[in-house]
Order: C-alpha cells, then sequence, then structure tokens
C-alpha cells in the first residue's frame, strides 16, 4: 500500500512539474513577443527618415559687420560647443563691412537668409551704437527685424559690442543701447562688452582689441565667444579648452594659456550673470 500511496505522489508530482514547466513555456513565448515587438518598432524608426533626423541640432544665423566676421566669431562658438560636446551646431552668416541693421535690411539679403532657411537663432549686431541717432536705428531696426525672426519660426538675439579705444567713455551708453534694443523685443541679450570690462577689471593689460583698436583680437573674439556660448547652451563656460582648431581658416587655430582662458571665462560668465 506504501508504495501504491508513493506511486500516486509520484504521478502528481510528474503533473506539477508537467504544469510548472508550461508555465515557464508560456512566461518565455510571452518575453520572445515582447522583445520581437521591439525589435520591429526599431526597425520602424531606423527605415524612416524623419526619424532619423539628427537631435540636438542648433542653428544660428549671425547678421552684422566685422564685428562678427573678424577672426570668424561664429566658428569659434562652434569650436567650443564641438569641444565641449554640445549638440551640432549650424550656422551661417550675413556679415558685411561697416554694415548697420538699417544697411542689411535695406539691401534684403539678410531676410532672404532668414527665410530661405529654418534656423533657431537669429544674432543681430550693429556698431557701438553709443550716439542717439544710432541707437535709435538700432531699436527701429531690431523692431522690424525680431518680427521677421520670429515669422520665421526663430528667436531674435542681440550680440552686444564694444566702442573703440579711443571713444571707451562710450561703454555705459554702448550697454545701454543694447539692453533697450533686447528688453524691447524679448530677445536673448550676448553682453560681449560688458564681458570684456569684466575682462579689464580682473587685468588690464589683457589686449581684447586687434592693431586698430576697434577689431578684436582673437583673445577678444574667444571671449565674445564665451558669452554666445553660455547663453546658447546654458552652460558655463569655466573649464572650456584653451586650444582650440577651428573648421574654417580664420583664424584656423586658438591658443590661450590656461590661467588667461580661465580669466576670460570667469569675465564671460559674470557679464551674463548681469543680463
Amino acid at each position: 500500500m506504501k508504495e501504491i500511496r508513493n506511486s500516486k505522489f509520484e504521478i502528481r508530482n510528474s503533473k506539477f512539474e508537467i504544469l510548472i514547466g508550461v508555465q515557464v513555456i508560456t512566461r518565455r513565448f510571452r518575453y520572445c513577443l515582447v522583445a520581437f515587438a521591439l525589435i520591429a518598432c526599431l526597425l520602424a524608426h531606423v527605415g524612416n527618415p524623419k526619424a532619423r533626423e539628427p537631435k540636438g541640432e542648433l542653428r544660428v544665423l549671425f547678421i552684422g559687420n566685422s564685428l562678427t566676421y573678424a577672426n570668424d566669431l561664429p566658428a569659434i562658438v562652434g569650436a567650443l560647443a564641438e569641444a565641449s560636446g554640445q549638440e551640432r551646431f549650424i550656422h551661417k552668416s550675413v556679415a558685411f563691412p561697416d554694415l548697420s541693421l538699417e544697411d542689411h535690411w535695406n539691401r534684403g539679403d539678410a531676410q532672404r537668409a532668414i527665410t530661405g532657411e529654418k534656423w533657431d537663432v537669429v544674432v543681430l549686431q550693429q556698431g557701438p551704437s553709443a550716439l542717439e541717432e544710432s541707437r535709435k536705428l538700432l531699436l527701429e531696426y531690431t523692431r522690424l527685424f525680431a518680427k521677421e525672426i520670429r515669422a520665421s519660426g526663430a528667436r531674435p538675439a542681440l550680440y552686444m559690442v564694444w566702442p573703440s579705444q579711443a571713444r571707451s567713455k562710450d561703454f555705459d551708453r554702448v550697454v545701454e543701447s543694447y539692453k533697450l534694443a533686447a528688453d524691447e523685443v524679448k530677445a536673448i541679450l550676448f553682453p560681449v562688452g560688458q564681458a570684456w570690462r569684466e575682462a579689464w577689471k580682473r587685468d588690464a593689460g589683457i589686449e581684447l582689441y586687434s592693431e586698430d583698436k576697434f577689431h578684436p583680437s582673437v583673445t577678444g573674439s574667444y571671449l565674445a565667444a564665451l558669452v554666445i556660448y553660455e547663453k546658447l547652451f546654458a552652460k558655463s563656460p569655466v573649464g572650456l579648452p584653451a586650444q582650440l582648431r577651428l573648421r574654417s581658416n580664420t583664424p584656423g587655430e586658438i591658443d590661450l594659456g590656461k590661467e588667461q582662458a580661465r580669466l576670460l571665462q570667469v569675465a564671460a560668465t559674470e557679464a551674463n550673470k548681469k543680463f
């Protein structure tokens, strides 16, 4: 009788093992179905050209004059972005010598560039604009351009410059003019002129002007790029490389000392905090 009972027990155990085995197989089958579904979704994503469009791409159009194209400022911003692993920085410039925003507006190239491609940010730059008439023109044409820029789906930005060394007393007026223009159209403000002053507070002998004492030296353009980089990417520039290789031949390479580079990076951050 014990043997019969044991046999029944063994049979029951076998049935139990079979049931457990079926449950395991069923669970594995479900996992396989989920895996196949995920693979199918992935293949569909890869096969869709729109799904493969690069993400994290920032497209910026610069409109200005020689204070923008000197030392290829947009390329320096791009080199900083690349060195820090930020999103791809796609840029284009409409910049000619001595042109004001009024000149750009009347010429028409800038408007065609704004509407001809998709941009995230359009940067406007005029001369120092410390004189009352220049300030009025800066405000007037910033308003006109801002309307076009927003209609295209982009956001306007103002690149604050600086006065010539001979007119250093105009710094306050330059800063004020660009702040007024940016505030009026709710634009991003790149306070580069203020950053120059912040750098001189830390080292009065740092050479930010080029030989003509108006255009920026490579150091001055590097500082300008730091200001723009921080505002565009919302990342501190402190710790960025002192050595950069540009994707252009002007100047091609930048090689500053680490101490000087850090001074400029801190100056850029301090200026941006004020605006």
